[in-house]
């Protein structure tokens, strides 16, 4: 039997078997590209068999090769493999998806126009809308010259620095079929112009990433394999210059066999020493053209064909038998040092900046570091304390501090006070990563980063989340979401990342971290005044030792009332020896800002209506003098009440001042009329549920829930109307509990004053009905749907557009509880309306039609066996 480890002359195991380079290099070839798949297909299935077999975790190509580098369509399929991390299958999906929507409808059947220029036969937007925003191979239009588009850079080669989107778009322009690409000042085509098999590519790459300075890039190769996609057929040169455009030029540049002679030829010792492979279908896809997306299963059948021969079997063996070898750790480490390359300073996402008047808390830092510094898993650790002990400002510094003992430590910064909060932040954090689809998965954004983040070739991270009190948002399922599942179990799990939560409870801290806790205290003294003299603007205070001692007792301790105490007394110019300095800093102050500046002062009374942090400065009630505004916050900054974010644009108000304020107004016998300003700015700057206003309304959405539920003053017009609004956008984003519960306010509203069959009432109760429905709870929709319709056709009429649309809907929930004939029946009925009022063509007509169509051939499928 064939031996596992290649072995040296010498008789010892040679080490290139398990840390050298595994490298991958892909063919263009239009649709027949799924040939390369199935190919590799073949390959990983083969590889995670064996590797099963020896108890070892499957793994997808991105884990196996440290390159992979394409050309046309074989570039698509490197970025998917490669930077998209996806295994094969998902790749075959998405590529067979691909296919049909960009080779679904030509724009043109001549591929010039009368000028003589080529003219794209489909539709390039249909290519970038395939991907959102590996390396691969593409032309430069003006100079020919082949140019390698990277998802990384080399510190000694000067590269264009694409999007994902870019990429796919620049290597895969291919000339008679799609326009070129223009990324910054550069216009690219077709990369198998340059290469179609793009082999020499990879190999200098390769050599510039391994061993630029000495080109001898072959014994660090353990394997390279090449995969074609089908030999094309040879066919002579055409006269007409339509046909050479549309043929000739395309089989030009599928001409891959003087390459791979070539190539062999330079590579025969890793040829002989099975370290070189060449698979390319030979027969079966002469016929099949680079757009024919249909012929899916013909392609399947010849590369299956391929790999049954004999001679490929034992060719694919060899290949696996050197695979199963390799060590996938030592990929890693390639994978995050050509990563960190590509990166001038790694990701640093943290709302705030370093507090320069930190002191103290040694102890409490070295012990979460101590937790966090493990190199075999990902650790968790969770600092606990009283509100204003200084929870915050310790996982700050200690972010700084981690950060500068490891340089290539990625740092992200998650408050999760609301579901916003940490939505915009997952968000955020997704879109610097790159994720693909990102802001389109509005639901399951948190899945996507942390699922980025487990990968281990993702690097170093540091995760924090701060106020992690609420033990919902993590335990139950959706926890504030629409997503599947419980928040706690999708956290990151990659060894090289760290996660380090701040809460104020103790169980939250357990359930969140086990028995890595740090616990934090008021200050000793030594602290205390050392944060003390760091606050004050006249450290000559600070020799009444009596009076230093006397305030930090009566302050105890606290970091936040020491530092308020501060503010007070830099802002007044009085001594130490202060009265009750907590109501003094706390309450006096809030008198004292409103004689000398109102404006402050009905800042921050507006500010305790609305929720504490991220605070937009365009939610604050507009002023005519924009400089009066500015001091405003200024002052407010000066005593310490609200800190700026990094952006300048968000405010946070200290949450113990919010419900000082609050008190205070509630005294003054204020805070009622300062929460209706707040319901009615709030209703005024607050867009509507349309998709392109998605990063507005999430900014106002915890805003809005918190004045909502504080006002009490019955439902005002302006309440109603801010009520509906914020049913529509958390509707769209998903979280269908919270809309539920607006919709039903709104609808008992409607009720009362518009009456039940108005309208607008009953569009509010199909929003409703359409919530439960997104719930799964589809025997209530079908409840309300019917009471609906036949409430609109007393109104509206049988025929009208609304009644017909409810129609439609019940339709579908009936379909959904699996009661075919009532929910055919019903839509037959719809459909039939639709067009007699509408016309065949409208848009609504066809849907109806064509769910009718499908739901019919579902019955006749069903029925026949």
């Amino acid at each position: 039997m064939e031996q596992a480890t290649s072995i040296k002359h010498s008789g010892e195991p040679n080490p290139l078997d398990t840390t050298g380079l595994c490298l991958l290099s892909l063919d263009g070839g239009g649709v027949r590209g799924l040939s390369t798949l199935y190919i590799l297909k073949s390959i990983k299935d083969r590889l995670n068999y064996q590797r099963k077999k020896e108890s070892l975790p499957v793994r997808r190509p991105c884990e196996v090769f440290d390159l992979i580098g394409g050309t046309r369509t074989g570039g698509l399929i490197a970025i998917m493999l490669g930077r998209l991390e996806m295994d094969v299958d998902e790749c075959i999906a998405a590529y067979s998806d691909l296919a049909a929507a960009v080779f679904g409808e030509k724009l043109h059947y001549l591929p010039v126009n009368i000028k003589g220029e080529i003219k794209p036969r489909f539709d390039s937007a249909r290519l970038r809308n395939s991907y959102k925003n590996s390396f691969v191979c593409t032309i430069d239009r003006y100079t020919k010259d082949m140019i390698r588009l990277r998802s990384y850079s080399l510190p000694e080669e000067s590269s264009v620095r694409p999007t994902i989107c870019e990429a796919a778009l620049a290597t895969s322009a291919a000339t008679t079929f799609f326009d070129p690409i223009s990324i910054g000042n550069c216009t690219f085509a077709d990369g198998g112009f340059g290469a179609n098999n793009p082999v020499d590519g990879v190999e200098g790459e390769a050599a510039n990433i391994w061993c630029s300075e000495t080109g001898d890039l072959k014994p660090l190769v353990k394997l390279f394999i090449s995969i074609g996609t089908g030999n094309p057929g040879k066919k002579p040169l055409k006269d007409s210059m339509i046909k050479f455009l549309s043929e000739t030029v395309v089989k030009i540049a599928t001409e891959t066999d003087a390459t791979e002679k070539k190539f062999i030829a330079r590579w025969a010792r890793h040829f002989d020493e099975k370290r070189y492979f060449r698979f390319n279908v030979e027969q079966g896809l002469q016929n099949i053209g680079l757009e024919e997306y249909k012929k899916k299963g013909a392609i399947e059948a010849a590369s299956e064909g391929y790999l049954t021969h004999m001679a490929q079997k034992l060719r694919v063996r060899d290949c696996i038998q050197n695979l199963r070898l390799k060590q996938t750790e030592y990929n890693m480490q390639r994978i995050v040092k050509l990563r960190t390359i590509s990166r001038a300073e790694e990701l640093w996402i943290v709302p705030f900046q370093r507090n320069t008047q930190f002191v103290g808390r040694a102890s409490e830092i070295t012990r979460i570091s101590k937790m966090l510094n493990c190199e075999s898993r990902c650790e968790r650790v969770a600092i606990i304390g009283l509100g204003g002990v200084g929870k915050t400002q310790i996982a700050l510094e200690f972010a700084h501090q981690w950060r500068d003992q490891y340089p290539d430590c990625t740092v992200f910064w998650i408050p999760v006070i609301n579901v916003e909060s940490m939505l915009a932040a997952y968000l955020e954090i997704g879109q610097q990563l790159q994720i693909p689809n990102i802001e389109q998965e509005k639901s399951e954004v948190q899945k996507l980063v942390q699922r980025r983040l487990s990968q281990e070739s993702s690097g170093r991270w540091l995760l924090v989340f701060e106020s992690a009190d609420d033990i919902d948002m993590w335990t139950k399922e959706g926890g504030g979401t629409s997503g599947s599942g419980r928040q706690i179990d999708h956290l990151a799990t990659s060894k090289h990342g760290s996660i380090l939560f701040t809460a104020r409870s103790r169980k939250a801290a357990t359930n969140l971290a086990r028995s890595n806790v740090v616990s934090v205290g008021e200050m000793d003294d030594a602290t205390a005044r050392g944060l003390l003299e760091k606050s004050l603007f006249n450290q000559d205070q600070l020799e009444d030792d009596q009076a230093t001692a006397h305030l930090l007792l009566k302050l105890t301790h606290l970091p936040f009332a020491i530092v308020q105490a501060a503010a007070y007394i830099n802002a007044n110019e009085i001594t130490l020896d202060i009265k009750n300095p907590v109501a003094t800093t706390w309450l006096v102050s809030f008198e004292q800002i409103r004689d000398r500046e109102p404006l402050a002062a009905e800042y921050l009374s507006f500010m305790s209506c609305v929720d504490a942090r991220d605070i937009p400065q365009s939610l604050l009630p507009p002023v005519e003098s924009a400089k009066k505004a500015v001091d405003a916050i200024g002052t407010l900054t000066a005593y310490s009440f609200v800190t700026k974010q990094n952006t300048g644009q968000l405010l946070d108000l200290n949450r113990l001042v919010h419900l000082a304020t609050r008190n205070w107004l509630r005294m003054d016998g204020t805070l009622g009329a300062w929460a209706a300003t707040a319901i009615a700015r709030l209703e005024k700057v607050f867009p509507n549920d349309d998709h392109t206003n998605r990063s507005m309304w999430r900014m106002y959405l915890p805003h809005t829930r918190y004045a909502l539920e504080m006002e009490a003053n019955g439902l005002t017009r302006e309440k109603e109307k801010l009520l509906w609004k914020f049913a529509m956008c958390t509707y769209r984003d998903g979280r269908y509990n919270e809309s539920e519960q607006a919709f039903a306010q709104v609808i008992e509203a409607e009720k009362r004053v518009l009456g039940e069959e108005h309208p607008s009432t009953l569009t509010r109760i199909g929003n409703l009905a359409s919530t439960y429905w997104n719930q799964g709870r589809w025997k209530e929709a079908e409840e309300i749907e019917v009471q609906v319709i036949e409430a609109k056709k007393r109104v509206l009429g049988e025929e009208h557009s609304d009644t017909l649309t409810s129609m439609n809907n019940l339709a579908f929930t009936l379909k959904r509880q699996s009661r075919n004939a009532d929910a055919i029946l019903l839509m037959r009925k719809c459909a039939q309306i639709r067009e007699h009022v509408l016309g065949p063509q409208h848009p609504h007509t066809t849907s109806s039609q064509q769910a009718l169509i499908s739901w019919e051939l579902e019955e006749v499928v069903y029925k026949s066996g």
